[in-house]
């Protein structure tokens, strides 16, 4: 690698650089305020207490790659983003995964609209299609699939049948299955919800072009057709009030705390963030990510608050992250407006104090021992003589009088253990009576 190093140009300059295992792929992206500094100290430097793992990302370094930035705070963006689309395994990818949504239209002639899944490569699995976003929830451009179908009467079918299938005869889809729909009026829909998902048009202009569409079919006495355009309306109204309340729910998020500490011995670092609005704590969410290279409270935030929603304008930690001035800009680029990253301990509120202070403590009994304190209060709640290792959760189903059944899922040390699960068709109770059938299956399962 040193031999690398020494045939690169290496620039002074801000900006990024990408770490390349041997087969030319992305292992670390990093940024840096003088790549060169930077990328030599990798190879010159080493940390006792976290060294290991940065260590086996040096091993693993095949090639480097940089791209120059005007400043530090364009590294700071573009480190964020290139992390969002290469994924590389080194880098912290936040947990909370489920509040990104690709969405994907289809390459065929009558196209679906799917959620887009992707490998740990980064790389988007199924058919061959057309890839729009990350959305996040309560975004003004987060739809669920569900209600987009709908929208734009876009088909479900994996293939396309002889015979209409129920969305038909619920207005839901159009029937190209069976030639109801010409493919030119199809991809006109298809073509209006590509406009608004890529941003280049939006739901209220959508909701206009559909309000003079519902008036010329009445107008030509096609009162079926402009039915069904005010049914499509009408979800599209809902959707814009439920959409307009969020936004007021959202408007003043106040304040963030976010907690981090350090478990040197594994090399990983577990933060909790608590937001609070109008002085009531709202939501509450715990990470983990490996301390590897430039992985820090400051890379963090950057990659969290690039996947919520709405930024608050003060955020609070227990640490001063690194070049806190920079990160603040970079913060305010992404929310659009001011954002403040205060210490704790330089604040002179108590009540500040004691909300970190929450934080630490919670942090500190998963890292000491290992569970999350949701359990502990699982523990106290039902007065259980230890720490839960293992649960098991039942349910029954009935279907009319005659046909009962019930299942057993069971979670071991925090993870599902499917080898475990079980399903049981009811022998010994008659008609419904749901205590009866809760009490054989735990007879059952546990003798």
């Amino acid at each position: 690698m040193a031999t690398i190093l020494k045939e690169k140009r290496m620039p002074e300059e801000p900006g990024v650089y990408l770490m390349k295992d041997s087969d030319a792929k992305i292992i670390y992206i990093g940024k840096a305020k003088n790549l060169r500094k930077r990328v030599t100290s990798y190879f010159t430097r080493h940390d006792p207490e976290i060294g290991w793992k940065t260590g086996r990302l040096v091993s693993k370094i095949a090639d480097i790659e940089f791209v120059v930035t005007d400043n530090e705070i364009e590294a700071f963006l573009l480190e964020s983003n290139l992390i969002k689309r290469y994924r590389p395994v080194f880098n912290i990818e936040l947990k909370d995964q489920q509040r990104y949504t690709y969405l994907k239209i289809t390459d065929e002639p009558f196209p679906r609209l799917l959620v887009a899944r992707r490998n740990r490569n980064g790389e988007f699995l199924g058919p061959k299609g057309r890839v729009y976003g990350p959305f996040v929830r309560g975004s003004s451009k987060f739809l669920t699939v569900g209600l987009l179908r709908k929208l734009f009467k876009i088909r479900i079918c994996d293939r396309l049948p002889k015979v209409p299938c129920l969305q038909y005869f619920i207005k839901n889809c159009e029937a190209p299955c069976i030639a109801n729909v010409t493919r030119g009026h199809y991809i006109m829909n298809v073509t209006a919800l590509q406009d608004i998902l890529g941003g280049r048009s939006s739901i209220e202009k959508f909701a206009n072009e559909m309000q003079a569409e519902m008036k010329r079919a009445s107008d030509l006495g096609d009162y079926e057709r402009a039915k069904e355009i005010r049914d499509t309306l009408y979800r599209l109204n809902n959707l814009r009030v439920k959409q307009k309340m969020e936004k007021a729910v959202n408007k003043n998020p106040d304040e963030e705390y976010v907690g981090i500490m350090k478990d040197g011995k594994k090399g990983v670092a577990h933060v909790m963030a608590l937001r609070r609005t109008r002085g009531v704590i709202s939501d509450r969410k715990k990470f983990e990510f490996d301390l590897v290279a430039d992985n820090s409270l400051s890379s963090f935030l950057v990659q969290y608050y690039s996947s919520v929603p709405v930024i608050p304008r003060f955020v609070y930690v227990n640490e001063d992250p690194d070049d806190r001035e920079v990160l603040e800009m970079s913060l305010e680029k992404i929310a659009g407006h001011r954002v403040s990253i205060l210490n704790v301990g330089r604040v002179l509120a108590n009540e500040k104090r004691q909300l970190m202070d929450l934080i630490s403590r919670n942090l500190s009994m998963y890292i000491e021992r290992g569970y999350d304190p949701a359990v502990a209060e699982l523990k106290n709640a039902a007065k259980l003589p230890s720490m839960p290792e293992v649960i098991d959760c039942f349910d029954v189903s009935n279907l009319g009088t005659s046909i009962a059944v019930g299942s057993c899922v069971r979670f071991a040390n925090n993870k599902p253990a499917k080898s475990a699960y079980r399903k049981f068709r009811i022998k010994t109770v008659a008609g419904q009576n749901d205590f009866a059938m809760m009490g054989e299956l735990v007879r059952r399962r546990y003798s």
